[in-house]
């Protein structure tokens, strides 16, 4: 979901007919898969062995007959063919994100033994380009981070927000086009069970991250014998009932368990960026600094909005406790803000880039699950919210764009369940901020007897190949190149 920090994914932060107890028609239901004609990867410093292809699924998986779109796919092939088990399918993070770089990035971090077992295969979701791609062509200031995550303003009010989502929500009715209907994660688990048929594969391992382990338990509920090894890397809340609210309510409890951690750092006597003396006094200066910016904000040209305000600080925040490397990031701005003086401000990616994502984000959140409509409903969580929870200032529990979204889900919420062969290996980071351990455990409940945790201690989000730490990595390494897990859940130290 650190690959979502340092991405547009940040940028921005169950679909279709009543399918009930029929299994959905994809490719291995519809006809033999046509063969993949594998060709040249676009884009910069990829491994030359990586070969791109395009795979064609329905837009409509009632409607299989019926149009269709192309996604995109990468892979590059086992290293070593005798050793060849299947293929890996590499799940990235966002909503909004996608792994088509990934068999040549993070794939090639994955230990010789796992590159030996598997083709590494990446894929840019529905929507996503260069799939099929849809954009909103929401207005500029709409694409401002500090609209896309939902702050409150300074006195807890909503209305601002509500009036953000309904200019949103307008613009994707009316710019977004059809396939923005049909953009959900349990059709992105279905387009993956198209994927490993016209890969010709029986069963699919994946490893997923972030967003990417609620696609990932999705796929393994609605299709459990079609799976080999799942790995789940900073695992969502997969709670049935508030769905895509449960991911940015977490927010609340990961920023708690992550803040003391920059506090420490950014009270060390031998930091240059030394913020405060001690880690409380960290605490008390950045609440305190906020609050000011709230009254008072400060110029800052070259940033969207031109200037820095209290949410602007709190999304700097947030966005910096994703990675302790980023702290210096949160503490120089700190440091900064408090002399009137602001660095220059960050380059924003591409325009073009920002509307897919946006697009691709509000579509699969707002057709997962419905929102409540009403601005007192998000007026009283803000209110419960910033009482207990002041860093966050009341943002996970308000108004996103899907409290006016213009079409109800047609489906219900993906349910994750205990159903199916135990093969699923949760790694989780015991203090994460957009993922925390808490969410990480509701999966683990949900998944029951089908599933193992593995708890590193670690801060920052993405556990396997992200802290150097030894337990961790060899657990999940040997469940990939081997099938071996631990017999029971393990705390790595």
């Amino acid at each position: 979901m650190k690959q979502i920090a340092k991405s547009a994914a940040l940028i921005a932060a169950a679909s279709g007919v009543v399918f009930g107890l029929v299994t959905p028609l994809t490719a291995a239901a519809t006809g033999a898969p046509t063969p993949l004609k594998w060709g040249k990867c676009e884009g910069e410093g990829l491994d030359p062995r990586q070969r791109c292809a395009t795979v064609s699924v329905p837009m409509d998986y009632a409607d299989p007959g019926g149009e269709r779109i192309d996604i995109a796919v990468s892979r590059i092939p086992s290293e070593k063919p005798s050793a060849r088990r299947g293929a890996l399918l590499l799940i990235a993070g966002g909503p909004g994100g996608h792994s088509l770089a990934e068999p040549s990035d993070k794939g090639q971090r994955l230990p010789k033994k796992v590159r030996e077992t598997y083709d590494l295969i990446g894929f840019a979701p529905r929507g996503n380009a260069p799939s099929t791609p849809v954009s909103c062509d929401v207005e500029q200031r709409d694409l401002a981070r500090t609209a896309l995550r939902p702050w409150p303003a300074p006195d807890g009010s909503v209305s601002e927000n509500m009036d953000t989502a309904r200019r949103i929500s307008d613009a994707c009715a009316r710019n977004g086009g059809e396939l923005m209907k049909h953009i959900s994660t349990k059709n992105n688990a279905r387009d993956i069970d198209s994927i490993r048929a016209a890969l010709g594969e029986r069963r699919l391992s994946a490893w997923g991250d972030s967003y990417g382990t609620y696609i990932g338990a999705t796929f393994a509920t609605l299709f459990p014998h079609r799976t080999d090894r799942i790995v789940l890397d900073s695992n969502d809340n997969p709670d049935p009932v508030r769905a895509e609210r449960a991911w940015l309510e977490s927010f609340e409890a990961g920023v708690e368990d992550n803040f003391p951690e920059f506090a420490k750092w950014a009270s060390g006597p031998a930091n240059p960026d030394r913020v405060a003396g001690t880690p409380a006094e960290v605490r008390s200066r950045f609440l305190a600094l906020a609050a000011r910016l709230d009254r008072e904000p400060l110029p800052w040209p070259g940033a969207n909005p031109a200037e820095l305000d209290g949410n602007g600080l709190r999304q700097t925040m947030l966005d910096s406790l994703y990675d302790p490397e980023d702290y210096p990031v949160l503490a120089k701005l700190m440091l900064a803000a408090d002399a009137g003086k602001l660095p220059p401000a960050p380059a924003n990616p591409p325009e073009e880039m920002l509307q897919n994502y946006l697009a691709v984000g509000a579509a699969t959140i707002c057709n997962d699950a419905a929102w409540p409509r009403s601005a007192a409903v998000y007026e009283k969580g803000v209110a419960e919210s910033r009482a207990k929870y002041p860093l966050t200032a009341g943002m996970p529990r308000n108004a996103m764009v899907c409290a006016a979204w213009h079409r109800q889900p047609s489906e219900a919420p993906p349910r994750v369940t205990d159903h199916g062969p135990s093969n699923v290996l949760l790694v989780q980071n015991q203090r994460d901020v957009a993922t925390p351990l808490s969410g990480a455990l509701k999966m683990r409940e949900a998944l029951g007897r089908r599933a193992v945790l593995v708890t590193v201690n670690s801060t920052g989000h993405g556990a396997y190949l992200e802290n150097g730490n030894a337990c961790g990595d060899a657990t999940v390494s040997r469940f990939l190149a081997t099938g071996q897990r631990p017999a029971g859940d393990h705390y790595c130290e």
